[in-house]
């Protein structure tokens, strides 16, 4: 009776583990933030202007897992070409708040048109998406398509994904694929963080902020759980101008979603580089920013 006990006592105690281990972590230490805050009404958000005071804006929305300073490099590149570039963390990661509710189109394309309005930016948007943040800037694109001036999207998300670690069906699961992600996420993210050492060092902060993880699966549950053919199909019929960029020895996204995107929008620009990997906006940033700095002109 008392080993049925203790067993069940381990039991009880490796169930709980991820769950403690998550309400430990602590909130992010605003004080530490470049740029600015917003109560927005789906939640507070961080965000940081760079670039001019006056000139076109560029909006760039990062990935899963990295939070905004992903863009530094890029940023940079756009500032000397003239433009005011608008970053902001996704709830969850970097500064922004951890907000309840499933991370899908709703709340995503939601806190970006709340920012936007926050901001007063309504016509001629350049919206620039990364991995997840190229499907929230589709999904915005063509649900706003006379507030858009061109889409770019760096390894989007929405087209075509591969299943890097064998578990994805696991993590759709409710309760024991929630337990799963919380167990195996930190340790995958411990083993993989950017080589880019000033973005690692915030990747290594941010999981060890309280709600990263539960919004990482959120996200895998919503925004990435969507295919955009639809979405790409409708900016392609509306001539909204539309640059793709690829990384063609990309994990993440295979090279064949270059060419599903031409399937679906024949319009759309597409540049790959040979040598990039998914991390195509901090080891390719510069490269990038100068490949499309003569468009940006116009």
């Amino acid at each position: 009776m008392i080993a049925l006990w203790i067993l069940l006592f381990v039991l009880a105690a490796v169930v709980a583990a991820p769950f403690v281990l998550e309400a430990l972590r602590s909130e992010p230490n605003e004080a530490e933030a470049l740029g600015e805050f917003v109560d927005l009404p789906s939640g507070r958000t961080h965000f940081r202007w760079i670039g001019p005071v006056r000139g076109p804006v560029a909006v760039c929305i990062h990935g899963l897992s990295t939070p905004s300073p992903v863009w530094e490099d890029f940023a940079e590149v756009l500032a000397e070409t003239g433009y005011r570039v608008l970053v902001y963390d996704i709830f969850g990661r970097g500064y922004s708040a951890a907000v309840p509710g499933r991370q899908d189109e709703k709340l995503l394309c939601g806190q970006l048109s709340e920012l936007l309005h926050d901001q007063g930016l309504d016509q001629d948007l350049t919206i620039i998406g990364y991995s997840m943040g190229g499907s929230i800037a589709t999904a915005f694109a063509a649900a706003q398509i006379e507030r858009m001036k061109r889409l770019i999207l760096l390894a989007p998300s929405g087209i075509e994904m591969r299943d890097r670690d064998g578990y994805r069906e696991w993590r759709l699961k409710p309760l024991i694929g929630g337990w799963i992600h919380r167990v195996i996420e930190p340790w995958r993210m411990a083993a993989y963080v950017p080589r880019d050492p000033y973005l690692a060092k915030l990747v290594r902060k941010d999981v060890k902020r309280r709600g990263y993880f539960p919004s990482i699966l959120s996200s895998r549950r919503g925004m990435l759980a969507v295919n955009q053919e639809l979405e790409h199909r409708l900016l392609g019929r509306e001539g909204v101008p539309v640059v793709a960029i690829w990384g063609l020895k990309d994990p993440v996204i295979p090279a064949s979603a270059k060419d599903t995107l031409a399937e679906w929008n024949p319009q759309a620009s597409q540049i790959a580089f040979e040598d990039a990997d998914h991390g195509l906006p901090y080891t390719h940033g510069f490269e990038i920013g100068a490949e499309i700095r003569e468009l940006l002109r116009f």
